[in-house]
């Protein structure tokens, strides 16, 4: 393996330069492997002397000026920051600051924020902001070694090949992205198509068109595609439909299989470890089972409590943690099989009545009704001794109460329900916690719908 991000590239140029490396949606437009390299030279001629072995966020959407900027600082040395373009300008100044970035590079200008610093140490060469499990923006600093290795396990794991195209929809700046997408790209060649708009018709419409083969998708695209009046012929081209970033329900799993002959597989991961399992065959997410078994290179140790570590040469190394591993804020179970399912987050324990209640068992017991595809559960904001949760379902909440009551004790129940057609989302495609929790607060719109149960 290469040892850096820059040489896997390069050896990536120089084996087919005329090779497609990206392909523009919308437009039609290409470019090959060598275009795309001469222009990240063109980005590090213009503006590497100001930013070289520095930390610099950049903010671009998904598409070849992203890649042009990645690539340029990589030439430089310097430690890439990925912003989420979507933020406004403050926020992205905000994010850069917290890193102590000297550049920010938004709106096609480079903004210098500091005098250059000391570059940061152990070779970073990419920062993650994750918010993980509460809602808080973190940075996450990685070295080639580990971005490499990571997508060296889900390239061999996913069958992800050079001559694939990859249907490039998620944000390429958050792990998923970078595993799936950018890495593929930089490390073997496989191109990326970009520049859809979200929406199932012009996603089915650019497929018909472009005939990518791997579509890395979250669960809300893949629901809205499987709900929608689209010929099923027009995903025809894709070999392999991936699903991570949320818990996918099994009904929309069942119903996107049925309609485009494509079984959804699902991935596991986080952003201090990459990926860690992967559904190969397909029938875990229709059957609500678990997310596949550990990728190549990736091993699985459990403690008490359904406690996991991760260990992998992809985890990110921290001071004061053993290199390589992560113990994570999940829990989880290994069956037999090697199949690894998911109990719920730790950590996520109220006192109902004196007695101590996990939120993941409510959780878990109202997305495995028919018809749900979210729970949020929280402490009752006004009634103590009393739960609140907020679900994504067409059934109204009394239903929903009612179907629970053979799976969980009175006591577990909610009092009160907040029932949505879909999830609020991140940028990630994740649920976005911070809005489920302002809901069940009481600071909710008049659009929603909140109802009091006895």
């Amino acid at each position: 393996m290469n040892a850096t991000l820059l040489e896997a590239w390069r050896a990536t140029v120089h084996a087919q330069p005329a090779a497609v490396a990206l392909i523009d949606a919308t437009s039609g437009r290409r470019w090959t492997r060598a275009d795309l390299d001469a222009a990240a030279d063109a980005w590090h001629a213009a503006h590497g002397d100001a930013v070289a072995s520095q930390t610099v966020a950049f903010a671009e959407p998904n598409g070849f000026d992203w890649l042009c900027v990645f690539l340029g600082l990589l030439k430089v040395s310097a430690c890439a920051a990925p912003l989420d373009p979507a933020e406004p300008a403050a926020a992205q100044l905000a994010a850069a600051r917290s890193i102590r970035a000297t550049a920010l590079w938004h709106g096609h200008r480079l903004e210098i924020l500091a005098p250059p610093a000391r570059p940061p140490r152990d070779g970073r060469r990419l920062v993650k902001f994750t918010s993980g499990s509460t809602g808080a923006p973190r940075a996450l600093y990685f070295a080639d070694a580990e971005m490499l290795a990571d997508g060296a396990h889900i390239c061999t794991g996913m069958d992800i090949r050079t001559g694939d195209l990859n249907l490039g929809l998620i944000p390429w700046g958050h792990s998923y992205g970078l595993g799936n997408l950018v890495v593929p790209l930089l490390s073997q060649g496989t191109a990326i198509l970009f520049g859809a708009p979200p929406l199932p018709h012009a996603i089915a419409a650019i497929v018909a068109q472009h005939r990518p083969t791997l579509f890395p998708a979250v669960p809300a695209l893949l629901r809205a595609l499987a709900e929608a009046d689209i010929a099923a012929a027009s995903l025809a081209s894709l070999r392999t439909v991936i699903s991570a970033g949320a818990p996918l329900a099994p009904e929309i799993a069942r119903a996107f299989t049925q309609k485009f002959a494509r079984k959804i597989h699902g991935f596991y991961g986080s952003s201090e470890t990459g990926g860690i399992t992967y559904d190969r065959t397909g029938d875990s997410a229709a059957l609500g089972r678990g997310v596949g078994t550990p990728l190549p290179g990736v091993t699985l140790s459990f403690a008490r409590g359904n406690r996991f570590t991760v260990a992998s040469d992809a985890v990110i190394r921290l001071r004061r943690r053993r290199p390589g591993s992560h113990r994570m804020p999940d829990r989880a179970r290994l069956e037999s099989t090697g199949e690894l399912v998911l109990l719920g987050r730790t950590g996520r324990f109220v006192k109902i009545a004196g007695r101590r209640l996990n939120l993941a068992e409510v959780e878990h017991a109202i997305c495995a009704l028919p018809g749900v595809h979210g729970a949020h559960v929280a402490a009752h904001p006004g009634r103590p001794d009393a739960l609140a949760a907020v679900v994504a379902s067409v059934l109204p909440g009394a239903e929903i109460r009612d179907a629970l009551r053979p799976r969980l004790a009175a006591w577990k129940i909610p009092r009160k329900w907040i029932v949505l057609p879909e999830f609020p989302l991140t940028s990630r495609g994740k649920p976005d916690t911070r809005r489920l929790a302002a809901l069940l607060a009481g600071s909710s719109d008049s659009a929603e719908m909140s109802d009091e149960m006895p």
